[in-house]
């Protein structure tokens, strides 16, 4: 009887936890209404949902395997219940505009408008121009350290010496937007791991190079002693997202920390330093600072397509030309110490 109580206990707890983890749009009992009509008849008012003719393992009803979706089409992962909380997302949201209602989530997302198979259209281009910024960066990086500024006689290394670790920011910066253009077409638990665990990978690779460079960390022994705590951490971190919890408010908490932290570091060393591009930094830290309230302060999208995590796609996008004109001012104003010093 005992073992009755504690398991209804444990049972009403599960369903609390759910109902509290629940967007209002979700909860609305007309659109939950919809949506189960939607999934037992394949239509929704006078529109018939396509992928509704298909059970929910894509195969066409009675039809052979030659009218099956192609494999490489099957990532978009369009089927009968995305499309139809989509459009009873978009007609409920229809209806409130008309009651002047304000837009509310779904599923922990606010109702953006699908364009073909892109959930948040402006998102994703923004996501793969940041990349576009960073490849460019980086290869103007690449041939001004390796081409334009003199090498080592012996080795012929760069005398800069943080080009490798520059080289490795650019990797995790490209996969970052990358991963976050794709999990802004398509959001599925794959895209979204992805997303979150480049990003953290990202951010924490910007915080290990932003202390060698600030504290002029030159030792390769120094340089592990420094980074094995934080690689530790940010590793603990991003099994802990993909294998036991996917907690969206702590790792929040953990990446405003890890980008809160650099910007303050870069901050201090820009006001102490006489770095002849010290301006271009100050102008990164406030811009960067200043565009992370928009990950703060979450709005519903304007028009179904630029909500704050949109703008702050937008605001990076120049802050990125900048931060990578600092490093290749930074690469020749240590180069050219260097230099003068062997001469």
């Amino acid at each position: 009887m005992e073992a009755r109580r504690w398991l209804a206990l444990l049972l009403a707890l599960g369903c609390l936890s759910e109902a509290l983890d629940a967007s209002p749009g979700d909860v609305d009992p007309l659109y939950r209404t919809c949506v189960e009509q939607c999934e037992k008849t394949g239509i929704i008012g006078e529109s018939s949902i396509q992928h509704c003719e298909f059970p929910s393992n894509d195969i066409p009803v009675n039809s052979p395997w030659y009218m099956q979706e192609p494999l490489y089409l099957q990532w978009k992962q369009l089927n009968c219940k995305s499309d139809c909380r989509y459009n009873c997302m978009m007609q409920r949201e229809k209806e409130r505009e008309e009651l002047g209602l304000k837009p509310v989530k779904y599923h922990g997302k606010w109702p953006f408008k699908r364009v073909f198979v892109f959930q948040e259209p402006l998102s994703a281009v923004l996501s793969a121009l940041n990349l576009l910024m960073h490849f460019t960066g980086w290869l103007s990086f690449f041939l001004l350290v390796n081409y334009k500024l003199p090498l080592r006689p012996q080795s012929k290394r760069t005398y800069y010496e943080y080009t490798g670790l520059w080289h490795i920011y650019a990797v995790l910066s490209m996969n970052a937007w990358f991963w976050s253009a794709i999990f802004h077409t398509r959001d599925f638990d794959l895209t979204e791991k992805l997303d979150y665990s480049s990003a953290v990978s990202s951010l924490g690779f910007s915080l290990i190079l932003c202390l060698l460079r600030t504290f002029n960390v030159k030792d390769e022994a120094s340089r592990v002693m420094l980074a094995a705590p934080i690689l530790a951490f940010v590793t603990t971190h991003i099994l802990y997202l993909n294998f036991y919890q996917l907690d969206y408010g702590w790792n929040m908490k953990v990446c405003l920390a890890m980008g809160v932290t650099t910007l303050l570091v870069w901050a201090i060393w820009a006001g102490i330093t006489r770095h002849p591009s010290r301006v271009k930094l100050w102008v990164n830290v406030i811009g960067i600072a200043l565009a992370m309230l928009l990950e703060i302060y979450d709005f519903p999208p304007y028009m179904g397509y630029a909500d704050a995590h949109a703008l702050w796609h937008a605001a990076t996008i120049p802050l990125t030309y900048l931060w990578w004109s600092f490093i290749k001012d930074d690469a020749v104003f240590r180069t050219s110490a260097l230099v003068k010093k062997t001469k």
